[in-house]
């Protein structure tokens, strides 16, 4: 009988971006966690993605009286998934966890999920059933998570997940990745590691003003896609190949009637539908290959994923 693993270190990664108004009040729900689980060290990881409000100050005041956190700030804004990859790298625990600051994922449900870590499972992630969000943000979740599932990563979660335990293996897999523009989430997914789904209701925001913008959640639309997808690109390769299709069948019926003289052809009309529709599958066409090529373009400028401005880490004072 396999012998049930033991979490002696839990770290928990939570990127912060304008979360002054929540900092207070995660830290508390954090902090309950010794509680329920008396015989682990807890490791708390704070990544600053350049926040403009008080999040920094706040976290290093915190950071006085309780030692078990680390605070990481990062030059500027680089996003969600290069501040939970920083995280990442700081993380010493056995498994680690990915929480969001704004308590719509409840940090109690870290029990359970190292009840399935120590029972075996790799990945663990916390799989929204239900979300009390605007009918605008869920319409476009269940979109987008449908198509992943569809068309990129066969069996992705279809509420999706961002809240998740990985274990120490899959930690060192994760941070030896530098890809940039991509959806870390969909990476871990990728791995294929043994994973299991907890299903959970994400809570309503009480505090604090969402930073995630309509235009982020399209930006990780496109990134998600093009990352793990061959579905742009096949795009292209079977619209052309229908465009001519068509047009040579066009062209035939076209001639044949000419010559017959059966048919009266109306030419502007025709032409100028034609002309706008392959003119804006033209164009469809060229953004596609030009997201691509501005991929490939930065990721061979080898520039860093993150930049980390400063840590602040009791250990090393």
């Amino acid at each position: 009988m396999k012998q049930e693993k033991r979490c002696e270190k839990f770290s928990i990664v939570i990127p912060i971006y304008y979360n002054e108004a929540n900092i207070p009040h995660t830290l508390l729900r954090l902090r309950s966690l010794v509680d329920l689980l008396p015989t682990t060290e807890l490791e708390f990881i704070f990544v600053d993605d350049g926040s403009g409000d008080r999040s920094l100050h706040l976290l290093l005041e915190e950071q006085k009286v309780d030692l078990r956190m680390k605070v990481i700030r990062l030059s500027k804004n680089f996003g969600a998934g290069a501040a939970v990859q920083a995280g990442l790298r700081y993380a010493t625990g056995d498994c680690v966890g990915i929480i969001a600051a704004d308590l719509q994922d409840p940090p109690e449900l870290f029990i359970e999920m190292i009840q399935h870590w120590q029972q075996g499972k790799k990945v663990v992630m916390a799989v929204r059933t239900k979300r009390e969000d605007s009918v605008v943000s869920k319409t476009f979740s269940s979109v987008f998570y449908f198509l992943m599932d569809k068309m990129a990563l066969p069996g992705y979660p279809k509420g999706g997940f961002d809240f998740v335990l990985l274990d120490r293996d899959v930690v060192q897999e994760v941070t030896q990745y530098s890809e940039k523009n991509t959806n870390i989430m969909s990476l871990i997914y990728w791995l294929g590691h043994d994973r299991v789904a907890i299903p959970y209701v994400r809570q309503e925001r009480t505090y604090g003003k969402s930073m995630w913008t309509f235009g982020k959640k399209i930006k990780l639309f496109i990134d998600s896609f093009i990352s793990f997808s061959y579905t742009p690109i096949r795009f292209i390769s079977i619209v052309g190949i229908a465009t001519a299709l068509l047009s040579f069948c066009y062209g035939v019926f076209v001639f044949i009637g000419k010559i017959t003289g059966k048919v009266e052809i109306e030419g502007w009309t025709t032409i100028m539908i034609a002309i706008t529709f392959l003119l804006g599958m033209i164009m469809i066409m060229l953004g596609i290959i030009g997201e691509y090529l501005w991929r490939i373009l930065d990721e061979i400028r080898n520039r860093p994923l993150y930049i980390i401005d400063e840590v602040y880490d009791p250990e090393r004072r």
